[in-house]
């Protein structure tokens, strides 16, 4: 389980990248987490131009104590708050870590920032999975459940909107 640990990304998929590259606006105000991987990835895609803003708020989901193990050996020691974790997402917790909810507050902030620092110009992001799917959810107005069954894949496009209202395009693209 990955969350705020500071892995490297693989971009080793350069089809995918330049296509990504291509499908983007480069003129946008670019954004990615503070975490090597997306800033890394934003780099890949960007022909090697650095982020414009680098923003914390973005990171991962902070998986406390169960950062950087297997769920398995988590499951074996506190199995039941790792599955309400997956199983009933929300308020529940890992030790030292931060619930859905927490996660949702501190993205949902940081983009609220980006919107504003836009000013109506395009905004590309450079995130992770949890951060993703918390504008998703706030898009379509999910449950915490319910946006976790959406999937995002490593190196997939989605299509945010606001305009007063949040509106999801697609999401999980592939290029």
């Amino acid at each position: 389980m990955v969350g705020w640990s500071d892995v490297p990304a693989d971009l080793s998929d350069r089809v995918t990248l330049k296509n990504l590259s291509a499908a983007l606006p480069q003129d946008a105000l670019w954004v990615s987490s503070d975490l090597t991987r997306a800033k890394a990835t934003a780099r890949a895609v960007r022909s090697g131009a650095d982020p414009d803003l680098i923003d914390a708020r973005l990171r991962e989901i902070n998986l406390g104590t169960w950062e950087l193990r297997a769920f398995d050996e988590i499951e074996a020691e506190d199995g039941a708050r790792v599955r309400a974790f997956w199983d009933e997402p929300g308020t529940v917790r890992p030790p030292g870590g931060e619930s859905w909810y927490d996660l949702q507050a501190r993205v949902d902030a940081g983009i609220d920032d980006l919107l504003v620092r836009a000013a109506g110009a395009p905004v590309v992001v450079v995130a992770h999975f949890g951060s993703i799917l918390t504008q998703i959810q706030r898009a379509e107005q999910l449950s915490a459940l319910e946006a976790f069954s959406h999937h995002v894949d490593n190196l997939s496009l989605t299509k945010l909107s606001y305009d007063g209202n949040w509106r999801l395009h697609f999401h999980n693209q592939r290029l």
